[in-house]
């Protein structure tokens, strides 16, 4: 009858869901089969044990007038029968359990697998927080839902029917009348209250989240309340938002009285009506009084499990409204799709050629405009520019993370829109300007670049990123733990990590994104010298903002507003006194002061 307080969630419940979660139960039939069995058993079980009752005390009350043996065979059967409901019960719940967890493990992974599977435009939009609590929430829901609707609703409305017909066909239909009029009643007013009580639990959860928020933000603003004196008013404001939580929890406090109340109103009136009529009846000796034992274990039976009945309700709302969400995000599709004939790309030589290529997010606002060039195999090319220029959309778009919008780009001839993504991306090994590292240890790192790779493998790669004087000088080695997101290590530590381990994957082509744009010139000499010892089998692209860092390059374009203004080498791009010249001489000056 207390009916808890939880999330809600205002949407009408939508039935449809429950046909959506069909494919993941119906991988154990023989399971679902014996699972409804079992339920079966254990409501037979709980419907005959007021019977044994009854026949139990009407022995026991002819035995007060005479003295014969006691009933035992009518106590053991009454044991037996109460220990075959709680079994019967258990094996359900264990049975469908198997179910129910391997439904929530397939659509967890499915929801995970889709996730990698959407395109960059997804993720940059999304909200890790929240997406994760979707998905969480979802499966979380998928197990309250079965749990509640197999175990609880079902199996009640259904020992409901039962005990109406027993009732009809062994006593008397104002008994069935009764019950029916009550569990209407009952349900009828659960479903009416909790709707009613909803905004009040809303605003009580809305009222707690916005104390819990004014309290945090000043918490972490302590430094600026004292700068300027406003503890006074960080405690009036503070005191505001408690005064809101006051007024919300004490309305929903007095709804939830409300419910518990007309609950426990029906509850009373119902029973009490039944008793009257079987006291009456037993008075008359039309019932023995084995017979008012079983109508009120009956309905003490019938109203039990309805106690909870606004609070399940309720929690089916937020169960279903949740594997709704879940369901919403499993049929995004995604933007950048294989063709249906797509091939493995082959990579002989390692040339990339950009033809006419056009791309932007708005009609309105081009990024890239007819842009072409090559990068002849196993050379470097270097892309720079202002910020703004289109430099990262190139590699990108290179990447397939975006589709062109015009024009091609081709890898030995073929188009990266024929061939499948996968291939695509296991030829291409990328260093990023931020380069983000699991939670794991070092070696750990390095090996994500190929999870089957050897131990002298991964030595030959940290070695290559000249990482390998660093790893010696650290007690635990290659087993040395980065943190969350490799925040334990320097910028350039994490750089020769991302390093090594896109040279642990030993791809054809290879892109920079400004793998040292944020780096001391220390670490940048250090990052150079290793990206000049792998660059050299490879094909390289290299975007950067450290001119510094290029001058080496076998070819250089500069960018402007997304198009071609200059190219050539660095000697000859200074010669020509263009933007790159420009932008070398601002560079060499900012280093000067600097030093």
């Amino acid at each position: 009858m207390r009916s808890q307080q939880t999330h809600v969630n205002a949407r009408d419940i939508n039935w449809r869901v429950l046909r959506q979660l069909w494919p993941y139960l119906f991988e154990f039939r023989s399971r679902i089969a014996l699972a409804l069995l079992c339920l079966v058993g254990a409501k037979l079980a709980s419907v005959g044990l007021p019977f044994i009752l009854k026949h139990l005390v009407d022995d026991l009350d002819r035995a007060s007038s005479m003295l014969v043996a006691l009933p035992l065979g009518l106590l053991l059967a009454y044991g037996t029968v109460r220990f075959a409901n709680v079994l019967f019960g258990e094996l359900r719940d264990t049975l469908f359990g198997r179910v129910t967890e391997r439904a929530m493990r397939r659509i967890g992974l499915k929801a995970f697998q889709h996730l990698h599977a959407l395109d960059l435009e997804f993720h940059l939009n999304r909200r890790t927080g929240g997406l994760s609590r979707d998905i969480e929430r979802g499966t979380n829901g998928i197990s309250f839902l079965l749990r509640f609707m197999v175990f609880n609703i079902v199996p009640t409305f259904i020992e409901i029917g039962l005990v109406v017909v027993l009732l009809w066909v062994n006593y008397n239909i104002w008994f069935a009348l009764i019950v029916l009029l009550a569990v209407s009643c009952y349900v009828a007013f659960s479903v009416f209250a909790t709707e009613w009580r909803t905004r009040y639990v809303r605003e009580a959860n809305e009222a707690e989240s916005r104390t819990s928020t004014r309290a945090v933000d000043s918490l972490l603003n302590f430094e600026t309340v004292k700068y300027f004196g406003n503890e006074g008013f960080e405690a009036r404001h503070y005191d505001s938002e408690l005064a809101s939580w006051e007024t919300a929890r004490r309305r929903n406090r007095l709804s939830l009285f409300a419910l518990n109340g007309g609950q426990a109103l029906i509850i009373a009136a119902s029973m009490t009506a039944a008793m009257v009529l079987a006291a009456q009846q037993v008075l008359a000796e039309q019932m023995t009084l084995g017979d008012f034992v079983l109508i009120n274990a009956f309905m003490m039976q019938i109203f039990m499990p309805l106690n909870f009945l606004g609070f399940v309700y309720r929690e089916m709302k937020g169960a279903m409204a949740n594997i709704e969400a879940l369901f919403a995000l499993l049929v995004q599709v995604p933007t950048i799709q294989d063709a249906d004939d797509a091939a493995e790309l082959v990579v002989s030589e390692g040339r990339i050629d950009f033809d006419q290529v056009s791309f932007h997010y708005d009609p309105e606002r081009p990024i890239i405009e007819n842009l072409s060039f090559s990068v002849a195999p196993r050379r470097k090319l270097a892309i720079v520019g202002s910020s703004g220029a289109g430099k990262s959309t190139l590699f990108k778009l290179l990447f397939r993370f975006y589709e062109v919008c015009g024009g091609r780009i081709l890898i030995d001839g073929q188009d990266i829109r024929s061939v499948s993504q996968a291939s695509l991306r296991a030829a291409i090994g990328v260093v990023p300007q931020d380069s983000v590292l699991f939670n794991m240890t070092i070696g750990e790192n390095i090996r994500y670049g190929r999870v089957d790779a050897s131990d002298d493998d991964v030595w030959e790669a940290v070695r290559t990123a000249h990482l390998e004087h660093f790893i010696n000088s650290l007690p635990q080695g290659l087993d040395t733990r980065v943190g969350e997101r490799g925040l334990k290590l320097s910028g350039g530590e994490r750089q020769r990590v991302a390093i090594a381990r896109t040279i642990l994957k030993r791809p054809p082509i290879l892109v920079f994104d400004e793998a040292t744009s944020s780096l001391d010139s220390r670490s940048e000499r250090s990052i150079v010298d290793a990206m000049r010892d792998i660059a050299s089998d490879h094909t390289s692209l290299v975007i950067a903002h450290r001119l510094s860092t290029i001058i080496d390059a076998d070819e250089i374009i500069v960018l402007d507003k997304g198009r071609l203004a200059e190219r050539g080498t660095h000697t000859e791009l200074l010669i020509q006194g263009g933007q790159y010249a420009a932008l070398w001489a601002l560079q060499q000056s900012q280093r000067r002061e600097l030093e």
